[in-house]
């Protein structure tokens, strides 16, 4: 086990852990909203900046993307960590002033009006929705388009994905709830990519649970599973 320090306090940690990861799995509170244990780390939030020091030096780096090492020090609430982690606040909160989890974080970090020009855009350029989809359900729907202040997420050329199979894993991880999934008997709807796909019935109970194309996009993927478990909705399986 890899042994280091948070605040002062002995912590242990396996190979291929982040300083995040540990800190969360031993009750530290450090704000973050582009991390998810299932994805790889990608540290665009920089809400996680932490002070760590290893040998002589000392440095603020985000806890996310940073491994766990022997005999770190690691601070979550020095000076300039809070000084940072406010100024990212009140970055955000100009970009996205209307995002509840935002304004949380200002009202606890007391970030008042930002300086700069407020935006209108619930999206904070996180990266989860883009890896989820490209990581763990495997389609690359959507990705990074444009670059500097243009830059956003959507799908290529910014029309309806075809590759897209209507999972909803992207409004799933979204942390600003900027990803909104529309629903009835026939269809699903991902408003933000403007993909609509038909719903299928189970078999059994004939309740709509789940777009035609996920599921026949599940059973392609997936080996060993009878081919009409993708028929019934996870109550009548």
């Amino acid at each position: 086990m890899i042994k280091f320090t948070i605040d002062g306090v002995e912590v242990e940690a396996e190979e291929g852990q982040n300083v995040l990861q540990v800190a969360l799995d031993n009750g530290f509170d450090i704000p973050h909203l582009c991390y998810h244990e299932a994805l790889e780390p990608y540290g665009a939030c920089r809400l996680c900046q932490v002070e760590i020091t290893k040998g002589n030096r000392t440095r603020l780096t985000t806890s996310c993307n940073y491994p766990a090492l022997e005999g770190i020090q690691v601070q979550t609430g020095t000076e300039k960590v809070i000084k940072a982690r406010k100024m990212v606040i009140e970055l955000l909160l100009a970009r996205s002033p209307n995002v509840p989890v935002i304004k949380d974080l200002a009202e606890e970090y007391s970030v008042g009006t930002p300086r700069f020009t407020l935006g209108d855009d619930d999206c904070i350029l996180c990266g989860l929705c883009e890896r989820v989809c490209r990581e763990i359900v495997g389609v690359e729907a959507i990705s990074f388009l444009g670059r500097g202040s243009d830059r956003k997420v959507g799908p290529p050329l910014e029309i309806n994905p075809q590759t897209c199979i209507g999972c909803g894993a992207c409004a799933y991880v979204c942390p600003t709830d900027c990803i909104k999934v529309e629903e009835n008997e026939n269809e699903r709807t991902i408003v933000r990519w403007g993909r609509t796909l038909p719903m299928k019935k189970c078999k059994v109970c004939g309740r709509s649970f789940a777009p035609w194309f996920q599921l026949d996009y599940f059973g392609k993927i997936t080996e060993g599973i009878p081919s009409d478990f993708w028929d019934k909705c996870p109550d009548c399986r």
